[in-house]
């Protein structure tokens, strides 16, 4: 369905999706003109889009590095290791990270990388280094101390003095507290504590709900992907008509959207690649409901067709596919 939000999209810092990749994505957008300054420029310009509600504003990159594969479930994380990878793919231009206090170190890691980026890039640098992160909290009763207080947990681990934006998510829609919990976020936001409200997760009925409670959400993070096109029905409808933007993600299923699973049979035990880290369990679960694999291998030798054609990988092709759909 057609929709004015932004192509804003969530993938993981896995080794599916590059920044090599996505620099190729973006080369083939580029003006053939003359100028290389122009092009390069027009490049950036792809790579940022502005999330808005009235006077609350971020800019992010169109591509964000997902935290999730921090929080145990993909083996044991080298803190050092990690954030020199986060150093790499924000030399690369992806400077836009998505986390959550759920995710393991993943807001620590945030913090330590965001030092050493004070420590060792110009000021100029760290200007585009943009932290997004998330609250889960139990459906308990919201008061403004019990969200004060987490709030400041995540401030203090990312070490920065405002989150860029905080995304909250809510399980049990049977306890409209959440209508709380946003209000005290919205104070925090006034304070100076929090630049974005944002949300991950919610329906289009709770979405419509927090927008006419008169909370100044700027995006919702859903999933979405070429084999899960749910959020092309109704909430891109509320999403057009309020200006509230979507950050996706799954968009590459955790890696099963990719050559190594073209051509596999995993209804034979150990003929394919294993299903051992949650996002490739999650997301063949979805693969499950929507058709079963032998459906998904037609799709995998599609999508291998147009990427050959266009010189990328699979993987590529997903994440166009997803912002194409967002674009229109």
């Amino acid at each position: 369905m057609p929709m004015t939000v932004h192509s804003v999209i969530a993938t993981n810092l896995a080794p599916t999706v590059s920044s090599n990749s996505f620099n190729r994505n973006v080369s083939r957008r580029r003006i053939n003109f003359s100028s290389v300054k122009y092009s390069v420029e027009t490049a950036e310009a792809n790579r940022w889009v502005k999330l808005k509600n009235g006077n609350d504003s971020l800019e992010i990159c169109r591509v964000l590095n997902g935290m999730w594969q921090t929080s145990g479930g993909w083996g044991k994380i080298d803190r050092n290791d990690a954030v020199d990878a986060m150093l790499r793919y924000s030399d690369a231009g992806l400077s836009t990270f998505d986390m959550a206090d759920i995710y393991g170190p993943s807001e620590d890691l945030y913090g330590i990388f965001i030092n050493r980026v004070r420590r060792e890039r110009p000021p100029e640098y760290l200007e585009k280094i943009r932290g997004l992160t998330k609250w889960v909290p139990p459906p308990v009763k919201m008061t403004s101390s019990f969200v004060r207080e987490n709030i400041e947990k995540s401030r203090k681990r990312m070490d920065v003095a405002s989150l860029d934006m905080l995304q909250f998510h809510w399980w049990d829609y049977a306890n409209d507290g959440y209508l709380d919990a946003l209000k005290h976020l919205t104070d925090l936001k006034e304070e100076g504590k929090i630049k974005t409200i944002a949300l991950t997760n919610f329906d289009t009925e709770r979405l419509q709900k927090i927008l006419e409670n008169g909370i100044p959400v700027v995006s919702n993070q859903v999933q979405h992907s070429i084999v899960d096109m749910r959020p092309q029905q109704r909430m891109a409808q509320l999403c057009e008509l309020t200006g509230v933007k979507l950050i996706t993600y799954g968009t590459v299923m955790g890696g099963l959207l990719s050559e190594k699973f073209l051509g596999t049979n995993l209804t034979i035990p150990f003929a394919g690649p294993r299903l051992d880290t949650p996002s490739l369990q999650k997301y063949k679960r979805m693969i499950d409901a929507r058709g079963g694999w032998n459906l998904f291998q037609g799709l995998l030798r599609t999508m291998k067709t147009v990427a050959t054609k266009h010189g990328v990988s699979i993987p590529t092709v997903a994440v166009r596919y997803v912002l194409d759909q967002l674009d229109q």
